[in-house]
């Protein structure tokens, strides 16, 4: 099992932001925010984004802190990085 988390750098809503994803599998991956009472609306195609107080807990979970662009790096190799779509403005 890997579970991967970035540090959290990306400002949202008046909060920092890490995204917690797995190189192995999303049923890993789902299992493992279930755990930590992660709601499942912070699934975003490939990762889940997770405020900045719950990045030392995913961590003492056992989730490792890699930078952002490692963790998308991993997605990638192991064929789980999922593009989004583009958005329509209208």
């Amino acid at each position: 099992m890997t579970i991967l988390i970035d540090p959290p750098l990306v400002p949202w809503r008046g909060r920092m932001w890490s995204h917690l994803a797995s190189d192995v599998s999303f049923e890993e991956l789902h299992a493992f925010a279930a755990a930590l009472e992660i709601p499942a609306r912070g699934f975003d195609g490939d990762h889940y984004d997770i405020p900045a107080e719950y990045f030392d807990v995913a961590v003492a979970a056992g989730a490792v802190p890699v930078r952002s662009r490692e963790l998308v790096e991993r997605l990638r190799a192991a064929g789980l990085r999922r593009r989004k779509r583009p958005r329509i403005s209208g």
